[in-house]
């Protein structure tokens, strides 16, 4: 990786922008593909009736789209021009992302706490690799939030793959978690040394090296040796409890109506509600889905090192953003009196928290009820709608988040090292959503108003 720091910028950026261009395109076509309401409009999806048969030149990014406005009569004026601004502006996205990240190394200068000049170029394979696994989010959130704009629902086929891909990465590369700078005495198990450009050790006043480390569940602090010993029999049952509470989420666990035929009892409205939960795990896909996974787990556990901890991060990041967007999702119906969040909300926060971790799924929780805050009155006084998609919110506040990790980091680990005060700062952040949205509910009642 440090020969591809000899590559000059403008180069790089320009090979980023194209990349993110053709991803661009694809994902377009997920955006139409994956909805419920299936529109055959990218060039990459099946041609549509009524048209002439695509080639490979409608496929190129962005210009593509030119050549396809002949196909407005059929799909509608203007048709192309929502997914030609959107190839533009992921391109641009992911060359602005390579710069900030691996260029101006914003995610990690900023937790260095001395002025020791750092070789960036010893770093270059973290740098890459940390944005390689946030392009990759990046890319899973993007066709999320669109769908979520379009239809007010994110579908299991955008973020089962995005889970299950995030924690392939986290197991194969566990730095390309978000970063934590510390010094230590001895070389971490995970974790790459910060160094001088003359190849010297950049230290602190105790005389211990600074090494990047991947921030896990219990950051700011260390593994408790009880987790992360070697084939540690909680370790094990902490990782498959955490695989089978995600089975279990995403399983039909459909409450039944009021009154179920002529029976209104608890009894009977628990076996149908355990008959549907038992259908769907014991059903394909899912149980072979949880099978291989319970497998795969235990393979990597067995083998232990840096692979195990990286896996158990994810699994656990996982559960944890699970949870606690249940807990917004529970406290927001409350508030509004309806279903606030869809489930789809639910599983795109597991992806994320598989490789933002926990802590910065609490910073986007934090942050999202703003922006949703804002440009949901916004919609209703434009619009006059009456459901807001909450996902779009939730991937813009994990991007910032994610983005400027270097600046939150340093801010925030304080509260997470002192552990009673998180579930704290936990319960008032929820507690803080379900105000906000009571709120909202206040003020849009004029707008809606007959």
């Amino acid at each position: 990786m440090q020969q591809l720091m000899d590559v000059p910028l403008w180069l790089r950026l320009a090979a980023v922008a194209c990349a993110g261009a053709v991803l661009g395109s694809l994902l377009n076509a997920a955006v139409y593909e994956f909805a419920y309401d299936r529109r055959r409009i990218s060039p990459w999806q099946p041609t549509p009736e009524g048209v002439a048969r695509r080639g490979w030149l409608d496929r190129v990014p962005v210009l593509g789209w030119l050549r396809l406005r002949r196909d407005a009569a059929v799909l509608g004026r203007g048709f192309w021009l929502r997914p030609l601004a959107l190839e533009l502006l992921f391109a641009a996205a992911m060359a602005a992302l390579y710069w900030w990240e691996v260029d101006q190394h914003r995610l990690i200068e900023p937790l260095v706490p001395v002025a020791t000049p750092v070789d960036w170029r010893a770093l270059s394979g973290v740098l890459h690799l940390q944005f390689f696994a946030h392009a990759m989010l990046a890319a899973f959130m993007w066709v999320a939030t669109f769908i979520d704009f379009d239809e007010k629902t994110i579908p299991d086929a955008v973020t089962w793959p995005g889970t299950f891909l995030s924690l392939t990465l986290i197991t194969l590369a566990p730095l390309a978690a978000l970063p934590h700078v510390e010094p230590v005495a001895a070389p971490p198990l995970i974790g790459a040394p910060l160094t001088t450009p003359g190849g010297q050790p950049v230290v602190d006043i105790n005389g211990q090296a600074y090494f990047v480390t991947p921030v896990q569940p219990f950051s700011p602090n260390g593994w408790p040796a009880w987790l992360a010993a070697r084939r540690s029999a909680w370790g094990i049952g902490v990782g498959l409890a955490c695989w089978w509470i995600w089975g279990l989420a995403v399983a039909d666990r459909t409450w039944p109506p009021r009154r179920l035929g002529r029976s209104n009892r608890l009894p009977a409205k628990l076996a149908v509600w355990w008959g549907r939960l038992r259908r769907d795990l014991l059903s394909f896909p899912l149980r072979n889905v949880l099978l291989m996974g319970t497998l795969l787990i235990a393979m990597v556990w067995f083998a232990g090192g840096p692979a195990w901890l990286g896996l158990l991060s994810g699994l656990i990041g996982l559960v944890l953003g699970c949870a606690l967007v249940w807990a917004v999702r529970v406290v927001g119906s409350a508030a509004m009196g309806r279903e606030a969040m869809g489930f789809g909300d639910v599983t795109l926060m597991m992806m994320v928290g598989v490789l933002l971790g926990w802590q910065a799924c609490l910073v986007t929780f934090f942050l999202a009820p703003f922006a949703g805050l804002v440009l949901g009155l916004l919609s209703l006084v434009l619009r006059r709608g009456d459901a807001i998609p909450y996902g779009p919110f939730l991937c813009l506040a994990a991007a910032f988040t994610a983005v400027q990790w270097g600046g939150i980091w340093p801010r925030a680990e304080l509260l997470f090292g002192a552990g009673w005060l998180v579930p704290a700062v936990l319960v008032a952040c929820v507690l803080l959503l379900g105000v906000l949205l009571m709120l909202i509910q206040l003020v849009k009642r004029p707008f809606l108003r007959d």
